[in-house]
């Protein structure tokens, strides 16, 4: 009887991601509705949206990996500087060493893989605070990332070039502009990468077992225990994956920006949070789902747009607008969630 209560709140907590998913989406359109209305037909264009994915498709992945660590009642503020460090290896190992393309992937995933290897361990085996571990790691990529090479420079590499101006056209997307030339809607390279991954991890998390158990060590470590659940190497996992995750977002934005720098990336840890949460990642662990991510790294850049479509682009703005975003959805998350444990009793 007591396993079967222990699943039923599993179950529980999976519906509990369901709900705020929806509110994710609802408010994600309601947003975007608001912006087309108000600021007209700049966001009319389907390009519009699409840059919007071209410009955070490796916060999207980084978000990815957050969210899993999140689930499992764990977070990772190293990300942004994996990805500063992993941006700056490739972009020195494809100019200056004259490096192939398939060497610089296999530096960005041997980097992020590292990360989510040791982290994973300190964290899950020693049982040491993931805050202080990771705070350590994004300070150690950080230096790592000016060590490698201090000033900023753009790839020159002919190959790496034509990979990053890759353009995938949306058919019947397209506009036409002033001139009357039919201008076709692309995603960049980094987007179907995104895509694609946002796509596994729904799957890994909502059909197999180890996205299962995720949700229950996240819920209640007590209660995975009792299930047969490793909370140890299921916690490694979900950090390992998040390292590999990092390392993938690293090369995806350097195919975004094309450049090298140690300041690469910089507050994308605190991005990836927001938009977890934003898309009902709740901290405590137990509840998120990767699609509310997606949504919630959309509503962050929707409402960076329109703040700064309404003249007030000063970086503090910004900052005072996510700000108040994430109080209103940390409240909304609270009081849903109240109001169903209310109406369970």
């Amino acid at each position: 009887m007591k396993a079967e209560n222990k699943k039923g709140s599993i179950f529980t907590r999976v519906s509990d991601t369901n709900l705020l998913l929806a509110i994710t989406i609802v408010i994600f359109f309601l947003m975007y509705l608001g912006a087309i209305i108000f600021q007209g037909e700049g966001f009319l264009k389907p390009q519009k949206f699409f840059d919007i994915l071209n410009n955070n498709s490796a916060l999207i992945i980084t978000a990815c990996g957050m969210s899993l660590v999140m689930i499992t009642g764990s977070i990772d503020i190293s990300v942004g500087g994996v990805v500063a460090l992993v941006s700056t290896c490739c972009a020195v190992y494809l100019d200056f060493h004259e490096g192939s393309i398939f060497g610089s992937i296999l530096i960005a995933i041997g980097v992020g893989l590292a990360y989510g290897l040791v982290q994973g361990f300190l964290i899950a085996y020693l049982d040491i605070q993931p805050f202080i571990v990771s705070l350590a790691g994004m300070f150690f990529a950080r230096g790592m990332s000016t060590i490698v090479h201090t000033a900023h420079f753009n790839v020159a590499s002919t190959v790496f070039n034509g990979l990053k101006n890759t353009r995938i056209n949306v058919p019947g997307m397209g506009s036409v502009n002033r001139k009357g030339i039919y201008i076709p809607a692309y995603v960049e390279i980094g987007v179907i990468v995104a895509l694609v991954i946002v796509v596994l991890l729904f799957i890994l998390l909502r059909w197999t077992k180890l996205g299962r158990n995720f949700y229950a060590v996240g819920g209640n470590k007590q209660s995975a225990l009792m299930l047969g659940i490793n909370v140890k190497k299921t916690k490694f996992l979900a950090h390992l994956i998040c390292g590999v995750l990092a390392g993938i977002a690293g090369y995806v934005y350097l195919l975004h920006v094309g450049s090298s720098s140690a300041d690469n990336a910089m507050g994308m840890e605190m991005n990836a949070i927001a938009s977890s949460i934003i898309g009902g990642t709740m901290l405590t662990g137990g509840v998120g789902n990767i699609v509310g991510t997606l949504f919630g790294v959309l509503s962050l850049s929707t409402i960076q747009n329109i703040v700064s479509g309404a003249g007030l682009g000063d970086a503090w703005w910004t900052g005072i607008t996510i700000a108040g975003m994430l109080c209103i959805f940390l409240v909304i998350q609270s009081v849903v969630m109240a109001q169903k444990k209310s109406a369970l009793k």
